[in-house]
């Protein structure tokens, strides 16, 4: 159990007294440019139409970014940070990167921020943004850039020389809660250089803009009061939110506009007002004095401190945003530093307490760098999607009218605190994303986690037919069903952290889950026979296709992974529907159905011969490609797709078939009727179950288990020394190739990023190392070994001569992984690869990025940097094998060690899901 402490009082508070200790945090997008929820074009182009330098100019519709931001849960009040060095030809506002077409690999940020701590209720925030002394290079970064092919590598911001010499200044931003509406800021300013050096410092404040897009919104305001020696104050006056205050420490001039675009830059239009969004910036950066208001009121306002800071010295500045007003205290930052202290012990504390007591210095720094990214990473996500149709003129109740991304979604209203899988690259909401980091955030937040998964079933998410929604890009893409497993993981880590799992939660999720199962059969199994389709499913370019456009041959393609996905899902609800059926035994119907449909899926995908996706001959699963005129083909690439058939497995309990004994019955009773059930599924039959009595929902049996290892577990193939590769590096030189109409189709092995279009290029599955399948990987190689226990061992690697349990196995692929991020014997962290100034410098290199995926033979961070999102699952990694017994996790459901009342029930196969927090 967690260990009571400071911040553990506050969740607890937050649970049950609905203290609001996470209505302030660091909600703000590191970019709203480019966005849909921005996008008014006619063409659909959201990078185009709203571009990052606009930005500063144009006021959003949707919501608001910047740089170390934080907001209310609403986003009504917004505060970040803005800088100039007296060089760049803007303030930095805000992160700057490239659009897609722009990026020789898509999409990319190119700034050097990092997420350095962070609580679950955000009592403690660190982060740091290194911020160069000279001009910020934007031209040469996008023309480089375009001259780049996409077999060379990304041209960044280190390789423009900027960081040279150190010339630059480490701007560390904390926040300290002093109450849940009393928020203290310290931000200190490090000349890294080897000469003083000057910087403008600009803590800002503003509202997002509600009254220009709804008209009868009353109009806030921001003004100046008179102050006291030392400090300055801005009072913020908002109807819904009401009164708050920023103090800023010294005698700071402040300087306000009004949060409303430029329309004379922007559209070559008059303004509707003197002062505009860019005001602050042209008020500092040209000298416009005009450009902000002498009567010192606005919508948006900063603080303007000015400083030359010597070389190796630190500058601090301090402010505190509270619903405190000046009349209540004398100093408002009396206590200042205590309070900083204080919270920062406590966060200490917090995480101490998740961390096995055997973790090393490093692998400690990793955890917590990894949950403070995932905790940073909270974005609130407005988007209404019926008004958004109908600003761009479209009705979607009535027939006709232009074709517009997102018409069939008019449902949707969205305006939440969501987890997102990038603040920069990727701002908005990913479904299956969104399950993996609900799995992370268990370890620190098992009430937020759970919201997460219930925002998603919401009416206001979750499509009438039954679709989860996928991501604003289009939110009718299909994404991978993982949300089932996620609840169920939630409620047995919720069993280990209090004794008792949260049933309303699984009685509110199992409905819509429901529904989201008929959506899966009704619309992704084309011809009824349990074979499923379903398109990219999250893995991009992993096939020889473009798995979400129609094939080039005509037909349909029939999926190993999207099969192996539904028919874990059934599993999955399976089990969510015994433990329903011990509080009403209504629930043993569904607990039936969704047993015989991982039976039939299993016959469907296991059958011999030609219709089948298993391969006798390779031992391995593909896809099936059917052609207009009935034949089918398979598609004989060694990727992820043939691997997901192992996570398709379920450890069953004792006392979860004494729960529901109609199920086994049921099943033994089709498989007495039809024996050639058998070929094609792994159970247990009564006096031939596993270790402990168990029982196992598999896909795979014993032989093609050993078989597909094989080729899992051989370096040649898909082991890599950071983790398991996407695509078998046995196609780097044996590529496999299909002819359509003269046109060639190839998949190849690429340890690194895409070298094609697909998708924007800014991903790639045909090679490197991803963290969520990876640790998915790992959960069926545990259930497999509840099972087997030790009579199941393995060569790993593969040609070793090294016999593992399964285990062993499973634990040697999560070290891996873990390897990635960890210094190795010269000092140097994979993560890296070849950046020297991270592998070296003090300043830099203990600052660990989260890649969304990783160079399948050095371990290199690929693709976006700050994905901390699933990436993040490298802490639960660090601490369930820095806690769990093998032996212990094997004797858990032996007959007599569980607990006597069902609330507290746990199977052993969800112990590795709770051991992070037992």
């Amino acid at each position: 159990m967690l260990s009571v402490n400071a911040e553990a009082v506050r969740l607890e508070e937050a649970r049950t007294q609905k203290v609001p200790w996470r209505k302030w945090g660091p909600y703000l997008s590191e970019r709203q440019w480019g966005t849909v929820r921005e996008d008014y074009s006619e063409d659909g182009n959201a990078w185009a139409y709203f571009s990052h330098d606009q930005a500063r100019s144009r006021a959003y519709h949707w919501g608001e970014d910047g740089l170390a931001g934080i907001s209310d849960e609403q986003q009504l009040l917004c505060f970040s940070v803005a800088l100039w060095n007296g060089k760049d030809p803007i303030l930095k506002e805000r992160l700057f990167g490239l659009t897609n077409s722009q990026g020789n690999h898509g999409e990319d940020v190119k700034e050097y921020y990092f997420y350095l701590d962070s609580t679950p209720t955000h009592s403690y925030m660190k982060y740091l943004y290194k911020y160069p002394q000279a001009a910020y290079p934007y031209v040469d970064l996008i023309e480089t850039n375009k001259r780049r092919s996409r077999n060379d590598m990304e041209y960044e911001l280190l390789e423009t020389g900027l960081f040279d010499e150190d010339r630059y200044f480490d701007v560390f931003v904390e926040y300290a809660k002093r109450s849940a509406e009393d928020l203290l800021v310290q931000i200190r300013v490090v000349n890294r250089g080897p000469e003083p050096d000057t910087i403008q410092l600009l803590p800002s404040l503003w509202f997002r803009n509600t009254w220009t897009w709804w008209p009868a919104t009353p109009k806030p305001s921001l003004r100046q009061l008179p102050g006291k020696n030392g400090w300055k104050v801005v009072a913020a006056s908002h109807a819904q939110l009401g009164e708050r205050y920023l103090y800023c420490e010294g005698d700071v001039p402040l300087l306000f506009t009004e949060n409303e675009t430029n329309n004379e830059r922007i559209f070559g239009t008059a303004n509707s007002s003197l002062y505009v969004k860019d005001g602050i910036n042209n008020y500092v950066v040209t000298g416009n004095h005009n450009a902000v208001n002498p009567q010192k009121v606005g919508t948006k306002s900063a603080a303007h401190y000015q400083s030359t800071v010597g070389a190796g010295m630190t500058c601090t500045f301090r402010l505190r945003l509270t619903d405190q007003a000046p009349d209540n205290f004398g100093d408002p930052f009396g206590s200042f530093d205590a309070t900083f202290q204080t919270r920062l012990s406590e966060a200490d504390a917090f995480y101490q307490s998740i961390t096995p007591e055997r973790t090393n210095v490093d692998k400690a720094l990793v955890v917590r760098q990894a949950l403070a990214g995932m905790l940073w990473t909270k974005q609130y996500f407005f988007f209404d999607v019926h008004k958004w149709l109908a600003e761009h003129g479209i009705d979607p109740l009535k027939p006709g009218g232009r074709s517009i991304r997102n018409r069939d979604w008019f449902h949707m209203v969205n305006r939440h605190i969501i987890s997102m899988p990038d603040k920069w690259e990727y701002p908005w909401y990913a479904a299956w994303d969104l399950a993996f980091h609900t799995i992370a955030l268990a370890a620190v937040d098992i009430d937020f986690a759970k919201e997460q998964l219930d925002l998603m079933l919401h009416e206001f998410y979750l499509h009438p037919t039954g679709q989860i929604p996928a991501y604003e890009w289009n939110f009718s893409d299909v994404n991978p069903p993982v949300h089932a497993w996620a609840s169920i993981f939630l409620y047995r880590t919720e069993q280990a952290l209090h004794g008792k799992g949260d049933i309303e939660f699984l009685k509110r999720s199992f409905p819509k889950l429901m529904l989201n199962f008929s959506w899966w059969v009704n619309r992704k199994d084309r011809f009824g026979n349990n074979l499923f389709e379903g398109g990219f499913l999250g893995l991009d370019n992993i096939g020889v296709f473009d798995r979400s456009s129609p094939l080039p041959t005509g037909g349909s393609l029939q999926q190993a992974d999207g099969t192996a996905w539904v028919c874990m899902f059934a599993q999955n609800m399976l089990e969510i529907a015994v433990e329903l059926t011990a509080r009403n035994p209504s629930y043993e119907d569904m607990a039936v159905k969704f047993a015989e449909h991982f039976m039939w899926i299993a016959v469907a995908m296991n059958q011999m011969g030609p219709e089948g996706m298993w391969d006798e001959e390779d031992g391995f699963y593909y896809d099936m490609l059917r052609l207009p005129d009935g034949s089918t083909k398979r598609l004989k690439v060694r990727s992820m797709v043939g691997l997901l058939p192992l996570c398709a497995t379920t450890i069953i309990e004792h006392w979860q078939r004494e729960r529901v004994p109609r199920v086994s019955n049921v099943l033994q009773e089709r498989m007495r009727r039809m024996p050639e059930l058998r070929n094609g599924i792994h159970t247990s039959e009564p006096g031939h179950r596993g270790f402990a009595g168990r029982d196992i929902a598999a896909l795979v049996n014993e032989d093609r288990l050993r078989r597909i290892l094989t080729r899992v577990l051989d370096e040649k193939e898909f082991l890599s020394p950071y983790g398991v590769r996407a695509l078998s590096r046995y196609h780097e030189d044996h590529p496999y190739i299909v002819h359509v109409d003269g046109q060639e189709y190839k998949v190849k092995y690429l340890p690194a990023e895409s070298d094609n279009g697909m998708f924007g290029g800014n991903s790639n599955w045909r090679g490197p190392v991803w963290m969520p399948m990876n640790v998915l990987l790992i959960r069926a190689l545990l259930q497999f070994y509840l099972y087997y226990g030790d009579n199941f061992k393995i060569e790993c690697p593969t040609g070793s001569g090294n016999l593992m349990n399964l285990f062993e196995v499973a634990r040697e692929i999560s070290d891996r992984l873990t390897r990635v991020f960890l210094r190795d014997k010269s000092g140097r962290r994979p993560v890296f690869g070849g950046t020297q100034k991270f592998q070296t410098d003090p300043q830099w290199k203990n600052y660990v990025l989260f890649y969304e995926y990783f160079h399948g033979d050095n371990g290199a961070g690929l693709g976006a940097s700050h994905q901390t999102g699933w990436t993040g699952l490298v802490a639960m990694l660090i601490e369930l094998f820095g806690r769990v017994d093998p032996q212990h996790l094997l004797n858990e459901g032996k007959p007599g060690s569980e607990k006597s009342e069902p609330q507290t029930e746990q199977p052993a196969h969800a112990v590795y899901a709770s051991t992070v927090t037992a």
